[in-house]
């Protein structure tokens, strides 16, 4: 990560990096729960790979500070699915993953899986976790937003998609998209159309926790691949 962006006493996402404006919430935000002061630093991103650092000035808008730069993607995006959850699991989950580095976000139907989104709903629910997403991204000092997307069938994954199930072979950067089921498992005719398996450890887990040893597994080989 670039010091300045480390350094910085806030990040925030705006739609123009050559003329950054705050949305009334992040303004809300920066000034009264961070209660920034005038002058300190503020790294904006466009959420698409640009970032540059900014002054937060006296009338709580952004005054660039300094040249904008563009981060590539990375070469290696990785990708975890995961079948719906009961609760505010779901916001968890993407608020973990977001932190971790991943950069695409399923949500995968399950037949086992006992939430269900009703259809009128589903924008809703993905506008939701899009936001869990974007203030995770926030946090973390993400550049690049990840996708928050679906909620897909099986049969409606990417081919090369791998799913977590025990017994299955070992988390490779071959295969950097990982599906987690719910905790009941895949049913037998899921699993036929999975084109691999791959296993997360030797104990069943939680859906929440599945997907961040995933998460985890793959970030760590891709840092040390140096495939970002």
């Amino acid at each position: 990560m670039n010091p300045a962006l480390r350094r910085s006493a806030a990040h925030v996402f705006v739609e123009s990096l050559a003329s950054p404006v705050l949305g009334d919430d992040d303004r809300h935000h920066l000034a009264t729960v961070l209660r920034l002061r005038t002058g300190e630093a503020v790294s904006a991103s466009d959420g698409a790979g640009g970032w540059r650092t900014c002054r937060f000035d006296a009338s709580g808008n952004l005054s660039p500070d300094g040249e904008i730069v563009t981060e590539p993607p990375a070469t290696t995006p990785i990708t975890i699915g995961f079948a719906l959850a009961k609760g505010d699991r779901p916001e968890w989950i993407v608020q973990k993953l977001t932190e971790i580095g991943v950069d695409h976000i399923l949500v995968v139907r399950a037949e086992r899986a006992i939430v269900r989104w009703e259809p009128a709903k589903a924008d809703r629910q993905l506008d939701r976790l899009r936001k869990v997403a974007r203030e995770a991204s926030m946090q973390s000092r993400r550049v690049r937003l990840p996708s928050v997307s679906g909620p897909f069938g099986v049969d409606a994954l990417d081919a090369g998609a791998a799913f977590a199930e025990p017994g299955g072979g070992a988390v490779t950067l071959e295969s950097p998209i990982i599906i987690v089921g719910p905790e009941g498992g895949w049913t037998s005719g899921e699993l036929a159309t999975a084109p691999r398996t791959v296993s997360l450890g030797s104990t069943v887990l939680r859906v929440e926790t599945a997907a961040l040893v995933a998460a985890a597994q793959l970030a760590a080989l891709r840092e040390r691949a140096g495939t970002h």
